[in-house]
C-alpha cells in the first residue's frame, strides 16, 4: 500500500512538472505553438483594451484599485493559472484603469506616446532576451547599439574619440557623469585612482554646480556618490528659468573664497518643469575657464538634435564633456531607453573593471567589443533595437517631426493663455512644457494655491484629462507637458475648458 501511494506521488509530480516545462520558452514546436498563441491572445486583448476607452483615466479611486489587488492570493493555486484567467484578472486589476499616455488629453508628466516599430522590437528584445554586457550573449546586438551610439555621438558634435552606452535612464546617466566628473578630478589633481583608494580627505569640498531649476537626480546622484546631497550648489536662473551665467560666475568665486572645490557644472538642455535650455555655449566657457567639467543634462530636450527647425537651441552642447539622453522621452521610445554619453572614450578607465569569467582583458585584446566596461550595470537589455526599429521604420525626419508638433502645440498654448485675463502664464516655453495658474479673480498666491491644487485633482479624479502641478517659489501651479503628436488645439482647448470648469466649481464649494 505504501509502494503503492509512493508511485502514485511521483506520477502527480511528473504531471505537475511537464505542466510547468510547457512555459519554458524553447525552439521545439510546441513551445513556438504556445509562444504565438500566447501573444496572439495578449494582443487581442490590448486591442480590445484600447478600443474601450477614449480616456487617459478612469478616475477610479485609489483604495479600490489597491484593494482588488490585496484580495487576491498569490499562492491559491500552487500549479497556476491558465493565461485566459489571468489576462481576465489583469484585466480587472490593472488594465481597466491603467493610465493611457497615448491619449491626446494625457499632457501630464515627461511620459511618450510610443511608436509601432517599438513594439515590434519590443517583441524580439523580450523574447530572445540578449544580455548586452558582452559579447557572446549578445553578438550582433551589440554591433547594433554601437552603431546607434556613434550616429547620437554625431548628432551631438562630439569627436572622433567620444564614446557611450544605452542606460535605465536619465538618473543613471547622469550619476555617471558625475561619477566620471569626481574620479577625473581626483586623479587630475590628487594623483590617486579612486577606483582602489576611494575618496581623498578633500572631497568633503567637492561641489557641483547647476541651475535652481536643474533635476532633483543631482543631489540623490551626489549622495550615492558619498558627496553628500549638500555639494549641489544651486545658481540663480534668470526669467525665463535658463541658468544665469553671471550668477554662475560669482557662486564658483564664492565657492573658492570658502574654501571648496568646485569639480563640475551641470547645464539642463530642458528642465522638467519649464522645458527651459540653460545657455550651454556660455557654460562650457565658465567651465573651460575654471578648468572643471561640463556635464549636460538632456535627458528632456536631447530629441531637439535631430530637428532642423529646433536643433539650434542646442548650440554648445557640443563642448560639453558628458552628456544624457532619454530617448524614451523626445525620441518616443517604450521605457527604459536612454543614453549617457563621453566626449573621450579614455574617460571609460574612471568605471571599467576586468572579470576573468565576462571580460577578460585578453579578449579586449583580440579586438571583442567590451561593452560592460562602459556601463555601471551589468546585465542589459537590448533596448537599442527600439531605436533602431524607429530609425530604419519612420526615419529621423519622420520621429522629429512629432517632436515639432510637440513644440507647436506648446506656442499654441501659450498664445492662447496669455491672451487670456483669467490665465497666468510665468514663462516662454522653449520645448513643450507650459508653467500656468487660473487667476479668475484678485487673490494672493495662497488662494491661487488653493483653486488650481483643487483643479489639478478634480480633473485627474474625473478621468477625462490629466494635467500635472507643480510648485514655484513655493505658491501652486499647473503644468502641461506636451508630448504626444496626435494631440490637436481642440484637444487643448477643452482641457482648458475643464480647468475652468473645475475652477467655477471650487469657488462655489468656498
Amino acid at each position: 500500500m505504501e509502494a503503492q501511494e509512493k508511485l502514485e506521488t511521483i506520477l502527480q509530480e511528473v504531471i505537475i512538472e511537464n505542466a510547468h516545462d510547457k512555459h519554458v520558452f524553447s525552439n521545439n514546436n510546441k513551445s513556438i505553438g504556445i509562444y504565438k498563441k500566447s501573444m496572439k491572445k495578449a494582443i487581442k486583448t490590448i486591442g480590445n483594451h484600447l478600443k474601450e476607452r477614449d480616456t487617459p483615466f478612469t478616475g477610479t479611486s485609489i483604495s479600490t484599485i489597491k484593494q482588488r489587488i490585496d484580495n487576491i492570493y498569490l499562492e491559491e493555486n500552487k500549479r497556476g493559472k491558465s493565461l485566459d484567467y489571468v489576462l481576465d484578472e489583469l484585466k480587472d486589476i490593472y488594465l481597466d484603469d491603467c493610465i493611457h499616455f497615448h491619449n491626446p488629453k494625457y499632457i501630464a508628466h515627461l511620459n511618450c506616446p510610443i511608436l509601432t516599430p517599438t513594439l515590434v522590437a519590443e517583441a524580439f528584445v523580450s523574447s530572445l532576451n540578449s544580455s548586452m554586457d558582452t559579447y557572446d550573449q549578445s553578438t550582433g546586438a551589440t554591433f547594433i547599439e554601437l552603431k546607434l551610439v556613434e550616429w547620437t555621438l554625431d548628432k551631438l558634435g562630439y569627436p572622433e574619440n567620444a564614446d557611450g552606452i544605452f542606460t535605465s535612464g536619465g538618473t543613471q546617466s547622469n550619476m555617471m557623469g558625475l561619477l566620471l566628473a569626481r574620479d577625473h578630478y581626483i586623479k587630475k589633481h590628487f594623483g590617486i585612482d579612486p577606483k582602489m583608494d576611494g575618496l581623498p580627505p578633500e572631497a568633503s569640498k567637492f561641489r557641483v554646480l547647476c541651475s535652481e531649476v536643474s533635476h532633483f537626480s543631482l543631489k540623490k546622484n551626489l549622495s550615492l556618490l558619498g558627496l553628500g546631497q549638500n555639494a549641489v550648489i544651486p545658481v540663480a536662473v534668470d526669467p525665463d528659468f535658463k541658468m544665469n551665467t553671471s550668477a554662475l560666475k560669482k557662486v564658483i568665486q564664492q565657492q573658492k573664497d570658502l574654501g571648496n572645490i568646485p569639480i563640475a557644472i551641470v547645464g539642463t538642455a530642458g528642465t522638467t518643469d519649464f522645458g527651459s535650455i540653460d545657455p550651454l555655449a556660455e557654460i562650457a566657457s565658465v567651465a573651460n575657464e575654471n578648468d572643471i567639467w561640463f556635464h549636460v543634462d538632456a535627458a528632456y530636450g536631447g530629441g531637439l538634435l535631430i530637428s532642423n527647425l529646433h536643433k539650434e537651441k542646442l548650440s554648445g552642447i557640443e563642448l560639453s564633456d558628458s552628456v544624457t539622453i532619454d530617448y524614451h522621452k523626445t525620441f518616443y521610445q517604450p521605457v527604459s531607453s536612454s543614453g549617457f554619453f563621453m566626449r573621450d572614450k579614455s574617460f571609460v578607465d574612471y568605471i571599467k573593471y576586468h572579470a576573468d569569467y565576462l571580460n577578460s582583458k585578453e579578449q579586449e585584446d583580440e579586438g571583442i567589443p567590451n561593452m560592460v566596461k562602459k556601463s555601471i550595470q551589468t546585465t542589459r537589455r537590448f533596448d537599442a533595437l527600439k531605436l533602431w526599429f524607429t530609425l530604419r521604420m519612420i526615419g529621423t525626419e519622420g520621429l522629429s517631426s512629432y517632436m515639432e508638433k510637440a513644440i507647436s502645440n506648446a506656442q499654441f498654448t501659450a498664445d492662447l493663455l496669455r491672451n487670456r485675463e483669467d490665465f497666468e502664464i510665468i514663462h516662454k516655453p522653449e520645448i513643450s512644457a507650459i508653467v500656468f495658474r487660473y487667476t479668475p479673480f484678485t487673490g494672493n498666491g495662497n488662494s491661487y494655491c488653493g483653486i488650481n491644487s483643487y483643479i489639478r485633482k478634480a480633473i485627474f479624479n474625473e478621468g477625462k484629462a490629466i494635467i500635472t502641478s507643480t510648485k514655484v517659489y513655493n505658491e501652486v501651479f499647473l503644468k502641461f507637458t506636451l508630448l504626444n503628436p496626435l494631440t490637436t488645439p481642440k484637444d487643448i482647448e477643452e482641457i482648458i475648458d475643464l480647468i475652468v470648469y473645475h475652477g467655477n466649481e471650487y469657488s462655489l464649494k468656498n
